[in-house]
């Protein structure tokens, strides 16, 4: 039973230091994901605010369908430009959240 918890009988892989998600990386995520959904909101709202003096009678308008899942619409929108690099205002926010953290 000695050699069982012996120093030659342990593994090497036990000793060696394993890829673990550390506090910090994870705050790093954490504060990356939430600038991203406050610039895809964000650029939502602006959306909205654009597409607000649009008629949507006429030959190519949607009429009423239009209007009401227009806000579905500009959600969607603002998702997609945050995703894809938006304005850079995820950015500031997650630096800022990090600093408010004292993680950067």
């Amino acid at each position: 039973m000695a050699d069982l918890f012996s120093p030659t009988s342990i593994s090497p892989n036990l000793l060696s230091p394993t890829a673990q998600t550390t506090t910090a990386s994870l705050a790093h995520s954490k504060a990356k994901d939430a600038g991203q959904k406050f610039e895809a909101q964000f650029l939502s709202t602006m959306f909205q605010h654009m597409f607000e003096g649009l008629d949507t009678n006429g030959p190519f308008g949607g009429g009423a369908g239009e209007e009401m899942f227009r806000s579905m619409m500009t959600e969607a929108m603002g998702k997609q430009v945050a995703k894809s690099g938006g304005i850079g205002l995820a950015d500031t926010v997650q630096r800022e959240i990090l600093k408010m953290q004292g993680l950067q």
